[in-house]
């Protein structure tokens, strides 16, 4: 049945490309089969997915490392400088980062996780007014019955507890997996654009080989752009944050700057699990319970700051996502594919929109996905 004729109060008809969703971009809703075949093609891909985390994961993180580092490539290669050289460079670059990284947390990780436990019943003390709830959190810290471990045993496994065993379980899986990440990384970087020739020569239309090309630059242009931003935020609350817990003195402001630095990256989550990292720090090493506050309460503001005023005014213009469904897309892939997954929640999710705003019968989720 044909949609009735829209009718200005002039009497002038009103043009077709309105604003809203058009009809035939809901098609798949008046096909029952198609509805449900695609529903089922998207459990399969997420069953897959989870099944796979181990191969995709990798796979995932080299494509967006891709889109990130992509533009390097491509200005290095204006001056003549082979895609090889360039993409070893970013490469050692990437692994320099990381590496450095490990070496400034990883001593101070292991005294902090080492000696937290002796300062334990100074927390206890502090939190005196919340004697009833913190007594049962801290039972397991002090039961002496038999069968169960007596404060000074917890200690002793705690220390020798170190924190290869504690953070880095999987330190062969991790580092199988970045070496996974990488060489994907260099074959993609010194491939350029030969996965993109290769899509258009395969499209039948002129049409859709230009509609296949803009895609790819939207996608690149923004996510990279996206990435960039992020990273140099977060380089910036990373140092904010080592300055506070220095001028606090909570000690060890490069282990906390990178803690902050690297928490960032999850939206939303990173910023609470930081709160309650820096809240439990204050309490270990400051005198009183206003004091132990501070430290947390002054990373919260930054956060807002960085928040609520600078990433917008950065980001508004580029991504305009629905923040509930950030907000879940987040929470799935943490579940799916854990913190990995949590940081290429966002990303995945701006590619899917850019991707369905250029498709046209997919424009309907667009504006499903779409903020204010």
């Amino acid at each position: 049945m044909p949609l009735p004729e829209v009718v200005a109060p002039t009497g002038e008809t009103l043009p077709e490309d309105v604003p809203s969703p058009r009809r035939e971009e809901f098609f798949w809703l008046g096909k029952p089969e198609v509805t449900l075949l695609t529903i089922l093609v998207i459990l399969a891909t997420l069953f897959a997915a989870y099944a796979a985390a181990d191969v995709i994961l990798p796979i995932l993180l080299a494509i967006v490392l891709k889109l990130l580092l992509q533009p390097i490539v491509r200005l290095l290669s204006h001056f003549y400088v082979p895609r090889v050289i360039s993409a070893s460079l970013l490469i050692i670059a990437v692994l320099s980062a990381i590496v450095a990284m490990g070496l400034i947390v990883s001593k101070p990780a292991e005294d902090w996780i080492r000696t937290a436990p002796e300062h334990l019943p100074q927390i206890q003390e502090k939190l005196r007014f919340l004697s009833e709830p913190a007594t049962k959190i801290l039972a397991f810290f002090h039961q002496t019955e038999p069968g169960k471990p007596s404060e000074n045993q917890l200690k002793a496994a705690v220390a020798s507890f170190g924190l290869e065993q504690m953070l880095f379980r999987g330190t062969q899986h991790v580092a199988s997996e970045l070496f996974e990440t990488m060489l994907v990384l260099f074959f993609l970087l010194i491939s350029g654009d030969l996965f993109l020739r290769r899509l258009v020569e395969i499209m039948p239309r002129f049409k859709d080989k230009r509609q296949v090309v803009d895609l790819s630059q939207q996608v690149e242009n923004n996510v990279s752009a996206y990435l960039a931003t992020i990273t140099l935020i977060n380089m910036a609350v990373g140092v904010a944050t080592g300055t506070i817990m220095w001028s606090c003195g909570i000690g060890d402001p490069l282990l906390w700057g990178v803690i902050a630095f690297l928490l960032n990256f999850i939206p939303i989550m990173g910023p609470f699990l930081g709160i309650g990292i820096f809240l439990f720090q204050g309490l270990l090493v400051m005198p009183s319970v206003w004091r132990a506050i501070l430290p947390a309460a002054l990373y919260f503001i930054v956060h807002v700051i960085e928040g609520e005023t600078i990433t917008p005014m950065l980001l508004a213009r580029r991504f305009t996502l629905n923040p509930v469904l950030v907000v879940v897309s987040i929470i799935f892939w943490f579940w799916m594919w854990g913190v990995p997954g949590a940081i290429l929640s966002v990303p995945m999710l701006a590619i899917t929109k850019i991707i369905c705003d250029g498709v046209k019968p997919l424009n309907a989720f667009s504006h499903f996905l779409g903020g204010e």
